[in-house]
């Protein structure tokens, strides 16, 4: 998908979310995303599959709904799966359009707070 439209933006920081690129997956991301972090224990993003279900676009903001589709190992009938709808919210900043939130289950948190 274009990278100009919020689908393709989601498509590419999802990607790179699932490969374990959180420094490419962080360059799609408000400010107030990257500092937003609230110290969760990431999902394992490689047993993540994501599909499009629709965008709503608005002139400043987006929607892109996804599904999710977990795959778990194990299980006295093979491997498990599970889905669920959720949503990526997108705000425009200048030209670009960026991630001002994500599902829980492709949240990178690239600047981590720092507690002792």
């Amino acid at each position: 998908m274009d990278e100009a439209t919020p689908a393709g933006v989601v498509q590419r920081y999802s990607a790179a979310v699932i490969a374990g690129d959180e420094a490419a997956a962080a360059a799609y991301l408000t400010d107030a995303a990257k500092n937003r972090c609230n110290n969760l224990e990431p999902a394992a993003a490689d047993n993540l599959r994501v599909t499009l279900v629709s965008t709503t676009e608005r002139p400043a903001s987006a929607d892109v709904k996804v599904l999710i589709t977990v795959s778990e190992a194990g299980g006295p009938f093979g491997s498990a799966e599970y889905q669920i709808e959720d949503v990526f919210d997108l705000v425009k900043t200048g030209d670009k359009w960026l991630i001002d939130s994500a599902p829980w289950q492709l949240t990178v948190c690239p600047n981590p707070a720092v507690k002792r």
